[in-house]
């Protein structure tokens, strides 16, 4: 995939033979599953992604399907200089969302008797990957979900980021990682707890899922990934960047490092092997969508595998508050009409949201292009930031249909699994 790659534009709303598209849904019942309501317009969804921009990003581009019906959009801008349109078909460094690519990687191998989900993930690890207290203790399940202890590699990489500098991030812009040197990152960082105490996110878990792919296929786990989940799902606008490039079209990517960086720093081009099987990938929001369909209507895993992946621990925050529930490489959030499952993605400029309903039927994804824009409170928590909650309507009104409306009390619980899930993470 080079940096000028373009696909066509699409139309920004299309329909099939039931015209009456996209039937997001309308129920009350928190934890239900999602159900269907009156189909929203594209004017409301215009609305709903203006209002991002509106509420501070500099631009968003977001997609939404159910059945048959299609909507594209974009509202702000793509570069804050040249005040550039975004635009709807933006190339997008989705991060963390590629956890659940990989996670559905591993998951196959598991259907396919390779990998033992319960079994020390070092039975599938190069030897000496990690060390003897760890080898017998975390199961490949732990990586996947976040209870393998392991603390998370990015402030080792990135050290400037202890003292909110972008020192760091400036310095590496084109150094190259190893996914050994990372898994070393991470093991030198402080532990989050024993192998299966609690959740506690961790990039690294998702390095290793990578090198274990790599030991138990014969393959790079790219390669791997590419082949059974990208093409499998049918998708040919997501990939493992091999330079720092974006292709074109794409937004400029900034971060304000939460205050500290005024003009907000420009990370678009960027070396992303930091990242890895943890948050590498480059897709676009119409992408997302399908392979968010492809794996909930079954084409990716059998049901068993599905089933694990939706099995949850607790997702708590700093002061061991459940605020949500994580799978393996994805979580629920409970929007007005019920429950839809995705992940989100922080990468240095760039914001991603995916969601699907559980039955395969709806999804919706979102990408802006400003990452860590909320400032710190004195006890060093977030305060929240107005984009926030757009965001989080924006999610409501795509999935669960026109005139979809959050209640306060509803609003601040999908915005606190948000965040502590990793969308305003000041590590990256």
């Amino acid at each position: 995939m080079t940096a000028s790659s373009r696909r066509p534009q699409r139309a920004a709303w299309t329909a099939g033979a039931a015209s009456a598209a996209l039937c997001l849904g309308a129920l009350t019942v928190p934890t239900a599953t999602a159900q269907p309501a009156a189909a929203p317009d594209a004017p409301r969804l215009d609305a709903a992604i203006a209002a991002i921009p509106a509420a501070g990003a500099p631009g968003a581009y977001g997609a939404a399907q159910d059945g048959d019906g299609r909507w594209t959009g974009a509202a702000g801008v793509a570069d804050l200089t040249e005040e550039t349109p975004a635009d709807a078909d933006s190339w997008h460094r989705i991060a963390s969302v590629t956890k659940t690519f990989v996670s559905v990687a591993v998951l196959q191998q598991v259907a396919e008797g390779t990998v033992d989900l319960d079994a020390p993930a070092a039975d599938h690890l190069p030897a000496g990957t990690l060390p003897d207290a760890l080898a017998e203790e975390v199961t490949v399940r732990m990586l996947l979900n976040h209870t393998s202890g392991i603390g998370d590699y990015v402030q080792v990489a990135f050290p400037s980021l202890r003292q909110l500098s972008p020192e760091s991030l400036e310095e590496h812009r084109y150094r190259e990682l190893a996914p050994e040197e990372l898994v070393e990152m991470g093991l030198s960082a402080r532990s989050t707890g024993e192998p299966g105490e609690r959740y506690s996110y961790s990039n690294t878990n998702y390095i290793l899922a990578g090198m274990l792919l790599g030991e138990v296929t014969g393959v790079s786990a790219e390669e791997y990934v590419t082949e059974h989940v990208i093409e499998r799902a049918g998708l040919s606008e997501t990939f493992f960047p091999d330079s720092p490039e974006l292709p074109t079209p794409h937004a400029r990517l900034y971060d304000p490092l939460h205050g500290t960086q005024d003009p907000p720093g420009d990370y678009t081009e960027y070396d992303m092997s930091w990242a890895g099987t943890a948050g590498a990938l480059v897709s676009t929001m119409t992408d997302l969508n399908e392979f968010q369909r492809a794996l909930f209507s079954g084409e990716l895993l059998p049901e068993k595998q599905l089933s694990e992946m939706l099995d949850t621990v607790p997702m708590t925050n700093g002061n061991g508050e459940q605020v949500g529930a994580y799978g393996l490489g994805l979580y629920e959030i409970n929007l007005s009409c019920g429950k839809f499952w995705g992940h989100d993605g922080v990468a240095w400029g760039a914001s991603t949201l995916a969601f699907s309903s559980e039955d395969g039927e709806r999804q919706a994804a979102i990408g802006y292009n400003v990452t860590h824009y909320q400032t710190l409170a004195e006890d060093g928590t977030l305060n929240h930031h107005p984009v926030d909650t757009a965001v989080a309507r924006y999610l409501d009104e795509a999935l669960c249909g026109s005139g979809a409306q959050l209640s306060d009390e509803k609003l601040g619980q999908v915005q606190l699994t948000l965040e502590n899930a990793g969308l305003s993470r000041s590590l990256g």
